[in-house]
């Protein structure tokens, strides 16, 4: 795997001093370089360390700042749709109505979910399951394949499912 790899990078720096270390040792046999090696070598163990160290740091950092995000992405969407149940009718004579505007508004929600997921994700498969779109016209399906940015094209089916609600 070379996307996501770090191996092209280190390579592109490593190769050149292999070469440079290796003619070195050939062209140059006779130079004493023992002189102050030690200091040599403590120094550039310090120095990889601290850059180990620090760029283990930066990366547990980064990694807990996105999952946090996910989760108040997550935590923010689910507030939002408990409110959008809170406001429905407890009219009986629009429970149909209800019940259909909350199954779509779950689906369109998980859709919503699972698609910010995916454009996050850096996997080779990035699959992820949503909710039961079989009710969902295939037209509009195609359309979502097609774009290239799908979860704004949902939060707007969202927006619209709400506005004209009369549940």
């Amino acid at each position: 795997q070379v996307k996501g790899s770090v191996f092209p990078k280190c390579f592109g720096w490593a190769f050149p001093n292999s070469v440079i270390a290796i003619l070195w040792t050939w062209f140059a046999p006779n130079v004493n370089l023992d002189v102050g090696a030690g200091q040599v070598w403590s120094g550039f163990n310090f120095v990889l360390g601290f850059l180990i160290v620090f760029r283990t740091q930066q990366a547990y950092s980064r990694f807990w700042e996105g999952a946090t995000l996910l989760q108040q992405v997550r935590g923010e969407w689910f507030n939002a749709v408990s409110s959008l149940f809170a406001f429905c009718s407890n009219d009986p004579q629009l429970n149909r109505e209800v019940e259909a505007f909350q199954h779509l508004l779950v689906r369109l929600m998980s859709l919503l979910y699972g698609l910010a997921c995916t454009q996050v994700s850096e996997m080779e498969s990035n699959t992820f399951e949503f909710l039961k779109l079989d009710d969902f016209d295939p037209e509009s399906l195609k359309f979502l394949d097609g774009c290239q940015y799908k979860c704004e094209i949902v939060t707007q089916w969202v927006q619209r499912l709400v506005v004209e609600a009369k549940v």
